[in-house]
């Protein structure tokens, strides 16, 4: 799963990019002008795992992933003339956006604009999402259209007019103004758009980057009613500073200020929200390990996240919560509670299930 940083210029991309993955890149804006792509993969901090690896003492421990991307070297680009088409298709395949405004004052780096308005550079950059895929439905209702005329057979036909029906619906909604994450459609339809790499359809974290001043969004005046979305503030600058302090350091540095935990973990477990993830468990004396899985999956593809041969051999699943297990003390003990199941293929995994895959190849 893959989550692009975007923003506008000296909004603090790339401090947020190496408070959440403690990199040490350089923060000064871009000169080149030259579109880059840096990738971390992160681990979502859940104190389950933490609590199963006590249980079980595996050689090894291995926590969900989220993969971000910073995109470098758009900022001129973007502060002049808008969206390009290298942008746009750079950032298209991406799952989720983390966008981030800029809530900060610095006399060392002024804003482009004159003043910073958080409110008008959050809705600045929609509206170029926006015009972009305003362009790309009305090139597609546009080759519908030629496909009808030339004659498709009728099972094409079909196909095509269900499409032209579709995004019919989409070009009204953005001439209307609206994200299209705002829509309301099947599943069916949002698994066949995905392919189109429609930029408002995407999940969207917003990240307020309040510099060294913790404010709320409330405090800041933000409003940002769409679906798939989730606002969030944080002290991009202060965080990026404890990301790169020894554990030790930052302890000690966050009880200073008061902080419970870095504000990158929240982020963090904002993004595995945002994306529709669940985490589900394998344990062992040989490893504890989280993985990655969507809401409404099965068992079944639990065991093909594991290993596919696990899903082509698959028997049954073994599942026992997370509470029911730490309360009982072991899977032993869990089994004569009577809290191991056996579930089939079509059993829907729920996050912090324990599992594990019978099968026979």
């Amino acid at each position: 799963m893959e989550l692009g940083i975007i923003g506008l210029p000296a909004s603090g991309k790339t401090t947020i990019f190496n408070a959440l993955t403690k990199a040490n890149r350089p923060t000064t804006p871009a000169l080149s002008g030259k579109l880059e792509l840096h990738n971390a993969i992160v681990d979502v901090p859940d104190p389950r795992v933490d609590r199963l690896s006590a249980l079980y003492k595996p050689r090894k421990t291995t926590y969900a992933k989220v993969n971000y991307i910073d995109i470098a070297g758009l900022d001129r680009e973007m502060g002049k003339s808008g969206l390009s088409g290298q942008l746009r298709n750079r950032i298209a395949p991406m799952d989720a956006f983390v966008h981030v405004v800029r809530a900060f004052e610095d006399d060392q780096l002024p804003h482009p604009a004159g003043s910073v308005d958080p409110q008008r550079d959050l809705e600045a950059l929609d509206t170029e999402f926006l015009l972009a895929d305003l362009i790309t439905v009305e090139n597609r209702l546009q080759r519908i259209a030629e496909g009808l005329q030339k004659g498709a057979r009728s099972e094409e036909r079909q196909l095509l007019q269900a499409d032209q029906e579709l995004f019919t619906q989409l070009h009204a909604a953005l001439e209307g103004g609206a994200h299209l994450r705002d829509v309301e459609l099947e599943a069916e339809s949002v698994a066949h758009l995905r392919g189109y790499g429609l930029l408002t359809l995407k999940p969207t974290l917003v990240v307020l980057n309040t510099g060294e001043t913790p404010r709320s969004p409330a405090e800041l005046g933000i409003h940002y009613d769409h679906r798939h979305s989730i606002l969030i503030s944080l002290q991009g600058k202060l965080e990026m500073e404890i990301a790169q302090l020894p554990e030790d350091e930052a302890a000690l540095f966050m009880e200073e200020f008061g902080l419970e935990e870095p504000g990158l973990n929240r982020v963090i477990r904002a993004s595995y929200e945002l994306l529709g993830l669940r985490s589900f468990f394998t344990v062992g004396e040989d490893e504890v390990r989280a993985w990655n899985i969507r809401a409404g999956d099965t068992a079944l593809d639990a065991a093909a996240t594991v290993h596919t041969d696990l899903a082509r051999g698959f028997i049954r699943a073994e599942v026992i919560n997370f509470p029911e297990l730490i309360a009982a003390g072991s899977m032993a003990a869990g089994r004569k509670a009577g809290h191991l199941r056996l579930e089939g293929k079509e059993y829907r995994v729920q996050d912090g299930d324990i599992v594990h895959i019978r099968f026979s190849i």
